[in-house]
């Protein structure tokens, strides 16, 4: 596989802190910290990959709002479909 890292996991968390805070490129970041840009690229992606939370199922109250939101966005595709048929229709020359 790899290597063992020679860096401590407080020096990996407070690089990648570091470099998420910082408004320079990660390159530059690791340029000043005196290492290779993709090394902190790489535990970036890690810190990134951890910071995901699976699906959580949804509480009782977003179900509900989640609901009307879908009801209400139906009706709303059906507004527009009638309206994209009627300005079709007007549209027609009638002469």
């Amino acid at each position: 596989m790899g290597r063992p890292s020679s860096y401590s996991p407080e020096f990996r968390e407070e690089a990648v802190q570091l470099a998420l805070k910082s408004l320079q490129p990660i390159a530059h970041t690791a340029r000043e910290l005196g290492m290779h840009p993709e090394t902190l690229r790489t535990w970036n992606r890690q810190y990134e990959r951890g910071q995901e939370r699976p699906d959580e199922p949804l509480a009782l109250d977003e179900r509900a709002r989640l609901k009307e939101l879908e009801r209400r966005n139906r009706e709303l595709e059906m507004e527009v479909s009638f309206l994209k048929k009627a300005a079709s229709y007007f549209a027609k020359d009638p002469r």
